[in-house]
């Protein structure tokens, strides 16, 4: 069964090609990609190699993990599963869009914690 590895500290030069290329070196490799920005598509830095299986995975590990590609010390290890959006972090839109809400978006205004006074704070100013 193939395993799937994250390889981090990619040069901006690094491609897929010579990412399955350097790999290819340990065993087979069934998947190689350096993740791009959607926008620019330009490198993120970081990328997936699928190794063959399991023991040909934990070799690459062994041997690759701190070695040289394309100038910069990758660092290689087992991939973890992608986690839903949903489970992320405390990521959720306010009425306002502003996007993290600590908890305090839906108030408006300051949070009474963060008056010296402790007054009665009802929102706003």
């Amino acid at each position: 069964m193939a395993k799937r590895l994250y390889v981090g500290n990619l040069a901006w030069a690094t491609t897929d090609d010579s990412l399955r290329a350097f790999f290819s070196q340990v065993g087979p490799v069934v998947s190689a990609e350096v993740v791009k920005n959607k926008f620019d598509g330009r490198s993120k830095g970081f990328g997936f190699v699928e190794m063959e299986s399991e023991e040909v995975a934990q070799a690459a590990i062994a041997q690759l993990n701190k070695q040289q590609l394309d100038g910069r010390m990758i660092f290689v290890n087992e991939a973890r599963p992608p986690v839903p959006r949903e489970q992320r972090g405390e990521y959720r839109r306010s009425a306002h869009g502003s996007g993290r809400t600590n908890g305090y978006a839906d108030r408006g205004g300051y949070h009474h914690d963060q008056h010296a006074d402790h007054g009665n704070d009802q929102g706003g100013y």
